[in-house]
């Protein structure tokens, strides 16, 4: 069945891990009558942890999709990822999402995932709401949750249900906004709708008048109705509520038991009813001038599309996934890959409960389904019927934090095991594989060691693929500290004719990042111009060399003053040697040293772990340039650390802050490292080159 643009919803169900999202997920199936009955994270057999390392582990690692019709509309449902290690699945929700739903655990209140998820949304002005959940612990306190959420976040949440009794206690949800209760069914059974105990009337009528205040604040003439007449009546409180979480002018809040099946129906309710529909959102498009442009969700627009995750099922083989932003997708119709520029035709298109595929003829706009087999469409391919000039803004995905040098135990398994690791990178955006020419390593890297584990996992079970995995090597800096100069000549008679070369060099030290600069003062023609790039080339071959390590050179300037060649031998291979090797001489001669890449790191912890991290950071050699609380008891530390302190922080921070601690580096510059610290370098270089050697 094809569902209408005004008819589609898109939920997010995201949080901190272990606050019940995929059982919400699970259960609003069941509400919805998608499934028989319910089954629990524990039983391996739930619809949003369906792959093999999920139902090992028992935790989301992909973000599972599946819809329930409510009041005619077709509600899409994203269970993503808790932990930090698979973010990318949560960022392309979030994308692909007009409306999120954060889990609260009613005994921990906000912690720091969410916090850092609150933030992301913010930054996309998306609107929001939470779900308080295991309201039947002992532990938990609704209004506590609620009052944390408005201490960390700034923002006062409005309770669309009201729990009825806590802990033990625990008896069902109040629908606010409908005006009814809804107490527990049996065990495996859906809640009972029922009259408001008389005890809980003075709670729902505070809250319906906080419902009553945020309706009116989303419009200005419902605003003059509410301070003339001091209410709406029930259409306009609708309508008040639908346009005012359009503009995220309010967060709404709801309790329940997911386990228990309670405060699902009136949550769905409200997704049916009260979350944005997909036209009152925008996606963003690259104009062709490099600026980003808003493209309004809209049905009357040719197709436009945007592929918002790859993956691949042993069964159906490729699966893209989309987001139709315009128009209509269909089966059996050409669209162009605008990102490849390549036309292909539609074949099979699917809607998905978790792994389960249903066929379909149609997408409308607003709608995520699912393209089968497509020749080209990867990740972040913009999809069109062709010459509309529209390029969808790439999802934005955080820069990896944790790496690996990996090879296959078995020479023969190099190719099989590269080609696993490119369709791994094509699966999770997050992850990344390259060979690094420096350091001569096969190098993947990811959001934490739990995501890097996993996917070799993976390989080395569906590859049958033995792999090895070490630290990777820093890839240092040689550079020189003082000017020197030298000259070599280059002459070999092998016969006929030889090879004859000589060339006078001049180095000196560039100011740090300045890399390389090459000036010809031959004067007199003491070198043929023909011959001079010759020079420059050995030059260059030799600062990929240091006279130290063996590492790359950097900051140098290169002067030729002087040189000599001959009528007949002289070449410019010649002379690329004579540079190369006179290059290497003046380098001995000019106080070389070493230079370290230097990260800038920027580390999210709890305020109770603040001391503790900066105390590591200092060991690390690390230089603290700030911090800031960022709201939620989360400290944000600023510094800067040598990248070979942090080859294994993701472990190091997540053994300090109990896993809850997170961080973002990127490169910032070289640093000049002596000493100790610098004889080491040297001594592992030369232990690698030797080995190189005899392999």
């Amino acid at each position: 069945m094809s569902y209408t643009t005004d008819c589609i919803k898109n939920v997010a169900i995201a949080g901190h891990g272990g606050t019940g999202k995929t059982t919400l997920f699970e259960h609003l199936l069941f509400a919805g009558g998608v499934i028989p009955r319910a089954e629990t994270v524990e039983s391996g057999k739930t619809v949003g942890d369906s792959s093999p390392e999920e139902i090992e582990r028992k935790i989301s690692i992909h973000t599972a999709l599946a819809h329930v019709e409510k009041n005619g509309r077709k509600i899409n449902i994203f269970d993503t990822p808790g932990s930090s290690d698979f973010t990318g699945d949560v960022i392309l929700s979030f994308r692909a999402a007009e409306f999120v739903l954060l889990t609260v655990d009613g005994r921990a209140g906000v912690q720091i995932e969410t916090v850092k998820l609150w933030r992301n949304l913010e930054g996309r002005k998306k609107p929001r709401g939470v779900f308080i959940t295991k309201l039947d612990d002992e532990r938990s306190d609704f209004n506590r949750a609620l009052q944390d959420i408005k201490e960390k976040f700034k923002v006062d949440p409005v309770p669309f249900t009201l729990p009825m009794g806590a802990g033990p206690g625990y008896t069902g949800v109040i629908d606010v906004l409908n005006s009814r209760a809804y107490t527990l069914g049996a065990a495996g059974e859906l809640e009972k709708e029922g009259p408001i105990p008389a005890e809980y009337q003075d709670a729902v009528d505070a809250a319906r008048e906080r419902l009553i205040e945020a309706a009116a604040e989303g419009d200005d003439s419902l605003m003059e109705k509410y301070i003339d007449k001091g209410s709406l009546d029930a259409e306009e409180l609708h309508i008040g509520l639908i346009e005012a979480l359009a503009v995220h002018s309010y967060v709404p809040a709801f309790a329940g038991v997911a386990l228990k099946n309670s405060g699902l129906l009136p949550l769905l309710d409200f997704m049916a009813g009260i979350s944005p529909v997909p036209a009152v959102a925008a996606d963003i498009v690259i104009g062709a001038d490099g600026s980003q442009q808003e493209f309004p969700i809209d049905p009357s627009k040719p197709l436009a599309a945007l592929v918002i995750k790859t993956t691949y099922d042993q069964f159906s083989g490729k699966l893209s996934w989309v987001k139709v932003l315009g128009g209509k997708l269909a089966t059996e119709s050409e669209i162009l890959n605008v990102t490849e520029n390549k036309k292909e035709r539609v074949g099979k298109l699917y809607i998905c409960q978790g792994k389960k595929l249903e066929e379909i003829r149609e997408l409308n706009a607003g709608d995520v389904g699912i393209i089968a087999k497509s020749a080209t469409l990867k990740t972040n391919d913009t999809i069109t019927a062709g010459g509309t000039g529209i390029n969808f803004l790439p999802l934005r995905f955080p820069a990896p934090v944790h790496a690996v040098a990996v090879n296959a135990v078995q020479k023969k398994d190099d190719d099989k095991l590269g080609e696993a690791l490119i369709r791994a990178t094509e699966e999770d955006k997050t992850f990344r594989y390259a060979f690094n020419t420096e350091t001569k390593e096969t190098v993947i890297s990811g959001m934490g060691e739990l995501q890097v584990n996993i996917i070799l996992d993976k390989i080395k079970q569906n590859q049958k693929i033995d792999v090895e995995t070490h630290v990777p090597r820093v890839a240092y800096r040689e550079t020189i500290t003082k000017k020197a100069g030298a000259e070599y000549t280059h002459k070999k008679q092998t016969g006929g004719h030889g090879q004859y070369g000589r060339v006078v060099l001049e180095i000196a030290p560039l100011p740090r990042g300045e890399n390389y600069k090459f000036i010809n003062a031959i004067f007199g023609g003491a070198i043929s111009k023909g011959y001079i790039p010759g020079v420059e080339k050995g030059v260059l071959e030799g600062m990929t060399s240091g006279v130290m390590a063996g590492y790359s050179v950097v900051d140098v300037e290169v002067k030729i003053v002087d040189g000599k060649e001959h009528s007949v031998d002289s070449s410019e291979l010649a002379f690329k040697l004579a540079a190369r090797n006179a290059f290497k001489e003046a380098m001995r001669q000019a106080s070389p040293s070493l230079l370290e890449p230097i990260m800038n790191l920027t580390v999210f912890v709890e305020e109770k772990y603040l001391g503790d991290v900066m105390s590591d950071l200092s060991g690390k050699r690390g230089k603290i340039l700030g911090q800031d609380a960022i709201g939620g008891g989360i400290e944000e530390i600023r510094a800067q650390v040598p990248q070979a302190e942090l080859l294994r922080y993701s472990i190091d921070l997540r053994s300090i802050t109990s896993g809850t601690g997170s961080f973002s580096v990127e490169f910032d510059h070289y640093a000049p490292i002596s000493g100790r610290i610098a004889e080491d370098v040297i001594k592992a270089a030369q232990s690698f080159h030797t080995q190189e050697a005899e392999e």
